[in-house]
């Protein structure tokens, strides 16, 4: 029987992750800071960590003598915590699937995989608590996937998320959307011209698992294949709610997109495609959402 862990995976795509590990045979651990409580019951193991403590790490792996042939890394926000990890299960990683996002990449749309070289951007160690808003959060993904491959010394991925929809997002920033079109409360974009790529939860945690079990290493990008305008997107909720969609300049926190992420960015997932995964098309995927929150 393969032996996961699961670093996180108690909230959104990681929770699915979780039960479709359980569901195709996987023995599962979880790791996390214990505060969220978990649908799984007897069916995975559980050690309580703390990501910016690495000596918790060496507490909950003392004596701990299992190898893992996969650790899925969910809650990773820093290079160090990268790092620890690497060092507490040093010899007991069989593979590192690590949960990063598109952010790494300079906007732009259907961005490709060379288009940012973890195995040599210059490596920084340091902990979440340097690195904020925006900008901070795309060099905090970018240094730990540095750390992965340059150090890690064994197979790895980095698994660049576009935006990720689903019912089960907590974040509720696609609902912030089809809320304020339906209900014609006006949506402050930057750039209305901003264009994103999105994928499912399901596909989400579908495909980090393919990553685990076709062995799959390096970056991936993975996502429905093509983008969308933000304007489109607000477009589209409006058709569908015979509304209209009222877009203004960001002015007040509360009618300012949280999708204003700064620019564009895309996917290009022909290589997540040709290792032979399917994605669901991009034009299902917002019929679904934008008809699922509009009856909520």
């Amino acid at each position: 029987m393969k032996k996961a862990l699961v670093i996180g995976g108690t909230q959104f795509f990681g929770k699915r992750l979780v039960k479709n590990l359980i569901d195709s045979g996987w023995n599962v651990t979880i790791a996390t800071r214990g505060r969220a409580s978990d649908p799984f019951g007897d069916n995975v193991q559980r050690l309580i960590i703390d990501r910016e403590d690495k000596q918790s790490l060496e507490a909950a792996f003392d004596g701990e003598d299992l190898f893992y042939d996969c650790v899925f890394d969910q809650s990773c926000y820093s290079p160090q915590e990268v790092k620890d990890v690497l060092d507490v299960l040093n010899g007991r990683i069989g593979h590192y699937v690590f949960t990063s996002t598109m952010s790494v990449y300079d906007y732009g749309t259907f961005k490709q995989e060379t288009e940012y070289d973890p195995y040599r951007y210059p490596i920084e160690l340091k902990s979440r608590r340097e690195y904020s808003g925006i900008p901070g959060y795309k060099e905090a993904k970018r240094q730990s996937e540095a750390v992965l491959f340059q150090l890690g010394n064994l197979p790895a991925t980095a698994i660049r998320f576009p935006l990720v929809v689903g019912d089960d997002d907590y974040t509720g920033r696609f609902q912030f959307h089809v809320d304020r079109v339906k209900a014609g409360e006006p949506i402050g974009f930057a750039n209305p011209e901003d264009r994103l790529g999105y994928i499912t939860s399901e596909d989400a945690a579908r495909f980090l698992q393919f990553a685990a079990e076709e062995k799959l290493q390096g970056p991936y990008n993975p996502g429905c294949a093509g983008d969308l305008s933000l304007q489109e997107l607000v477009d589209r909720i409006a058709a569908a709610s015979n509304t209209e969609a009222i877009v203004i300049t960001p002015t007040e926190k509360e009618s300012t997109s949280p999708y204003n992420v700064g620019g564009s960015l895309s996917p290009d997932v022909s290589k997540a495609e040709a290792a032979g995964f399917e994605f669901r098309r991009l034009d299902d995927v917002l019929d679904e959402w934008i008809g699922h929150y509009l009856q909520k």
